[in-house]
C-alpha cells in the first residue's frame, strides 16, 4: 500500500468498487451487457444560459416529471441517475458506523457500494427459491435496520414485488425504517408500480430514471419520489447544482405528450422483441432456464455460461456474466437490444448446439 492509500479511509481502502458495465468493458460491436436502450433520440440544445449555473431542482422538469408519475412535485427530487438517490438516502438517514441497510440478494451492486462508502453496515438477506424478497425474514430484523432496498423489477433476476406483501412490510415499518422500491426498469412493465402507496405510506421511497425506457443513459438523470417529510431531507444533502443546463433541457422534452409516446412505443417494440427471442431461446438443448421477463432484459441460465460468453465475445457480442454470484452459476443476463440484434444472437448460441 502506497503512503497516500494510507492517507484514505480504511472503508475506502477495502471496498471493492461497483463493476459497471463500462468498467469492465468488452470488444464488440453488439453491446447487450449494460441494460441500455439500442436507439438514440435527437434533441435540440438552448447554448444561451452555459454560462450560467443551473436551476437546484428545474420546476418545469420536476412538473414535467410530476405530470408523468402522477404525482406532485413536491414529492420528488431530481438526481444524477438513481445511483445518487441511493447515496443521499444512506447519507441522509444512516449514521456511519452504526447503522445498515438491508438489501435483497442478487440485486443490484450499488446499495452495498453505496453502504460501504459511507461505512454503514449491509445486510445480505438472500432472495427465496422462487427469486422474490423474503418478507418475512426481512421483518425479523427491522429493529436492527434503518434502509430496506428492494429492486423490482429486481436486476438481474426480473422478479416484481407482491403488493399485499410490501405492504404488510411498510406496517411493520412504520416509524422505524424506510423502504426504498428501485423502479429503474418499471417503463416495461407499468402495471408493477408501487406509486399508489406514496399516499399511505411516509416511510416509502420510490426510484426513477430516464436511462432505460427513455433511453438517456448518458445524460445521468434520476428522480426519487416520497412524501414531501423525505424529500425535504434529501434536500438539505444534496450538492448545489446537481442538474446540469443541458440535462434539464433534454428530460423536459423527453417528458413532453410527445416524448413519452415516443418511450411507450420504444418499450411496446422491445417487450416484443424479447419475448420471442425468449421464445426462441427456451428451446435451445444449451438453455436450462429463463428467469422472468419483466425488464429490458433477460437473466438466462445455460448449462454451460462460460463456454457461451467466450464464444459470443469472440463474435463482438458482449453480454453479462453473473455466474460468480450466489445463486447464479450458469447465468448470464442479456439486455434486449434490436432485433437484429437480437437474431445475431440468438444464431451464435444456435450454433454452439450444431
Amino acid at each position: 500500500m502506497s503512503k497516500i492509500s494510507q492517507l484514505a479511509r480504511n472503508n475506502v481502502n477495502a471496498l471493492t468498487p461497483y463493476q459497471s458495465a463500462r468498467r469492465i468493458g468488452g470488444t464488440g460491436d453488439t453491446w447487450l451487457n449494460a441494460n441500455e436502450s439500442p436507439e438514440s433520440v435527437e434533441f435540440e440544445l438552448d447554448c444561451e444560459r452555459l454560462n450560467r449555473y443551473p436551476e437546484f431542482q428545474p420546476t418545469s422538469m420536476l412538473d414535467a416529471y410530476a405530470i408523468y408519475a402522477s404525482v406532485n412535485s413536491n414529492q420528488l427530487i431530481t438526481t444524477r441517475g438513481a445511483d445518487e438517490a441511493i447515496e443521499l438516502l444512506i447519507r441522509t438517514f444512516c449514521e456511519p458506523n452504526q447503522d445498515k441497510i438491508l438489501i435483497n440478494t442478487p440485486t443490484y451492486g450499488m446499495y452495498e457500494v453505496s453502504a460501504e462508502t459511507n461505512g454503514v453496515v449491509t445486510i445480505k438477506q438472500p432472495l427465496t427459491a422462487s427469486f422474490n424478497p423474503d418478507y418475512e425474514a426481512i421483518k425479523k430484523q427491522i429493529d436492527d435496520i434503518k434502509i430496506i432496498f428492494l429492486c423490482a423489477p429486481n436486476n438481474p433476476t426480473g422478479n416484481t414485488l407482491d403488493q399485499g406483501a410490501l405492504i404488510d412490510l411498510l406496517v411493520a415499518a412504520k416509524d422505524r425504517a424506510i423502504v426504498v422500491v428501485d423502479e429503474a426498469y418499471i417503463e416495461f412493465c407499468p402495471q408493477h408500480t408501487q406509486v399508489a402507496l406514496l399516499k399511505d405510506f411516509e416511510n416509502l421511497v420510490i426510484l426513477r430514471t430516464l436511462s432505460k425506457a427513455f433511453a438517456l443513459a448518458s445524460i445521468r438523470c434520476g428522480f426519487a419520489i416520497a412524501n414531501p417529510s423525505i424529500i425535504d431531507l434529501l434536500l438539505k444533502v444534496i450538492p448545489p447544482y446537481p442538474v446540469p443546463e443541458p440535462v434539464a433541457q433534454i428530460a423536459i422534452q423527453a417528458l413532453t405528450i410527445a416524448g413519452i409516446s415516443h418511450m411507450r412505443h420504444r418499450v411496446t417494440t422491445l417487450n416484443g422483441i424479447r419475448e420471442q427471442f425468449s421464445q426462441a431461446l427456451v428451446i435451445l438443448p444449451t438453455v436450462e432456464y429463463i428467469f422472468p421477463t419483466t425488464g429490458n432484459f433477460l437473466l438466462v441460465r445455460f448449462k454451460d455460461s462460460s463456454k457461451v460468453f467466450s464464444a459470443l465475445s469472440k463474435q463482438g457480442i458482449v453480454l453479462r456474466d453473473f455466474s460468480n454470484k450466489p445463486t447464479l452459476e450458469n447465468c448470464i443476463r442479456i439486455t434486449v437490444g434490436t432485433e437484429f440484434e437480437m437474431n445475431k444472437t440468438l444464431a451464435a448460441i444456435k450454433a454452439l448446439n450444431s
